[in-house]
């Protein structure tokens, strides 16, 4: 904790960010946030369709090769000038985080809830993210942040313990809390993200994060050699295509640009977007759908983190 603190002071940038984001950051930071959460949203939809065919490990092997092959043009030189002493306390727990915990957890998830659920639960991000600024960083919590995390935990439960125990969601139970837990590696990650950016390219972080689960994922590689011929559907290639280049790669890299331009939270606040996109491409890719009291608890996670997120805070 003492080294995020002191590395937090030597990595910002001493500028003030005025209160109009459009007008500080430009377009396309936001244009980039904007892209990877619908991004992140579809893969939802996308990773339960893979996982009906393939093992979480081949899944998550595949998407972290193919997104490490599309990269490797800026792998050379990911160190030059950038690295400094000490670094490896915070990129080591980085790329920890995200990819390897995270997909580990999230992975596992599908296989038990909704894609829509699971996005749902995303949601919860800015709030954790919130909270890890407060207790790692010394962020101030206001009341607007703690009725936020207790409004939004209200709706979480509500969304678990009403779900419908169907062949769609078999064990909602376990697969939302296995998705709260992914969630929380995200929210590390994002806060030690922003502590690199001001030194490191976003892309290079990407990279490192490619290239640490690429090795974590590793023996996955021994599912997809005993596979038969006819698992890979043309169906099945573009969707690990899709996860690998445009999820894996393109989601986590675009993030972690528009997150180096802009603060952290306000980045995450983005993230309330992905359990939009996530229910609109379930309901429309697999007929998902959530029940009456699903339907209040999800607008109570969302109310939630609005409320959380009505006064920022620069990280």
């Amino acid at each position: 904790m003492k080294y995020l603190k002191s590395s937090n002071r030597s990595l910002q940038s001493s500028a003030t960010l005025p209160m109009n984001l459009i007008e500080t950051s430009g377009f396309l930071p936001v244009a980039a946030l904007l892209a990877a959460v619908v991004l992140w949203g579809a893969s939802f939809a996308f990773m339960r369709t893979a996982l009906q065919t393939l093992n979480p490990w081949a899944v998550m092997w595949l998407r972290m090769i193919i997104g490490l092959f599309c990269i490797i043009p800026v792998i050379p030189g990911m160190f030059a000038g950038a690295y400094k002493k000490g670094d490896w306390k915070i990129l080591l727990p980085t790329v920890m985080f995200q990819p390897c915990i995270y997909f580990f957890l999230e992975s596992r998830a599908l296989l038990f809830t909704t894609s829509s659920q699971a996005g749902i639960i995303s949601s919860f991000v800015p709030l954790m993210v919130t909270v890890g600024a407060w207790i790692f960083l010394s962020e101030k919590l206001k009341w607007q942040n703690s009725a936020g995390i207790c409004i939004s935990i209200t709706g979480v439960v509500g969304l678990t313990l009403f779900a419908d125990s169907r062949a769609t969601a078999v064990n909602p139970l376990l697969g939302n809390m296995l998705e709260v837990g992914a969630m929380a590696a995200a929210a590390a990650n994002i806060i030690l993200v922003k502590q690199l950016s001001g030194r490191y390219n976003p892309w290079h972080l990407t990279a490192m994060q490619l290239l640490a689960g690429t090795i974590f994922f590793l023996p996955g590689l021994k599912q997809i050699l005993c596979l038969p011929s006819d698992t890979w559907t043309v169906q099945l290639i573009l969707i690990l295509i899709f996860l690998g280049a445009f999820v894996s790669l393109g989601a986590f890299g675009l993030y972690n640009w528009g997150m180096s331009k802009i603060t952290a939270s306000k980045a995450s606040s983005f993230i309330n977007l992905v359990p939009v996109t996530a229910v609109i491409i379930g309901w429309s890719m697999l007929g998902e759908s959530l029940n009456g009291i699903q339907c209040i608890a999800a607008a109570l996670v969302i109310a939630g983190v609005l409320l959380s997120q009505s006064r920022e805070k620069d990280l």
